[in-house]
């Protein structure tokens, strides 16, 4: 039997016949090149977002590189003495090694550290299988090291700005819940049900419950709603809404397009609440206020 390309059909598809296309699109991206690279001359990413790989996942990954080779090339940039620094493909670097290669297809790129890290998050969020926790702490670490504001952050890493901020507020959690939500003791739908908890106590005593109970997520959902009707109850026996603030509520419903509720209790007190039905909602509400602020 012919021994297959190393690189993989793929990626040799992609670079036979195609040298001039390619080094363009090289030189625009400040890619020098696909070349094959020693592992071992490859140090790793210091600013690697991932800090668990499945080791069954890996030997799965390590077998199909045993038969194709690699597709997706690792990225790199020159690093001291003829040695490199790896950009992203940590998993594929990994697996490699388990298929006993000792090199390894890889872009060259020139990179600053600041933008080595941006394009280590955004590469693992984008193509990795984080768990929700690792994703929201990449979403985080883009938002304090790279300066990013939430509206850059959810073009760069191609989603909604609402379902970034759904991420991020998973951070608000007590540990022992990031942790199960690391575990997949609970899912993203029951996180994003109990960040709705101000009290830690009672995020913790439901996400037990959820764990005991195998609670749904609709049923964890109930649960919250209840929690908060109670609440809202118990603190607004003697509400007292005065004229003005009626024709103010009026005003902010049809100013947002939305059923603002206005609560305000007998000392001053108060909120005001934009309720919305759905991600397209929330981002229209928002695209309002970002008009407010320019």
């Amino acid at each position: 039997m012919a021994k297959k390309n190393a690189l993989g059909r793929g990626l040799g598809a992609l670079i036979e016949g195609g040298e001039e296309q390619s080094n363009l699109q090289i030189s625009q991206r400040k890619i020098s090149g696909v070349a094959e690279i020693v592992i071992d001359d490859i140090d790793a990413n210091p600013y690697q977002p991932r800090t668990f790989f499945n080791e069954e996942s890996l030997d799965e990954l390590a077998s199909s590189i045993k038969e194709i080779g690699i597709i997706q090339p690792i990225t790199v940039r020159k690093s001291t003495n003829g040695r490199y620094q790896l950009i992203s493909g940590e998993r594929r670097l990994r697996a490699t090694k388990i298929a006993g290669n000792n090199k390894i297809p890889a872009y060259l790129r020139e990179a600053e550290d600041q933008h080595l890290l941006e394009m280590a998050l955004v590469e693992n969020i984008q193509r990795e299988d984080l768990d929700a926790i690792e994703i929201a702490i990449s979403y985080q670490r883009l938002l304090d090291e790279c300066d990013f504001t939430q509206e850059i952050l959810s073009q760069r890493v191609g989603k909604k700005r609402a379902t970034v901020a759904n991420y991020l507020r998973l951070l608000k959690l007590p540990a022992e819940i990031q942790l199960g939500i690391k575990d997949c003791k609970v899912s993203m739908g029951h996180a994003r049900s109990l960040v709705n908890i101000e009290d830690p106590k009672e995020q913790l005593k439901i996400y037990n419950k959820i764990i005991d109970q195998e609670l749904s997520v609709r049923k964890v959902e109930d649960l919250v709603r209840k929690l908060g009707e109670v609440k809202e109850t118990a603190g607004d026996k003697s509400a007292i809404v005065p004229r003005d603030y009626e024709e103010l509520k009026h005003h902010l419903q049809k100013f947002f397009n939305s059923n603002v509720e206005f609560k305000r209790n007998n000392k001053g007190m108060g909120k005001i609440v934009i309720p919305f039905n759905s991600d397209d909602d929330l981002e229209r509400i928002i695209a309002i206020f970002d008009k407010l602020n320019t």
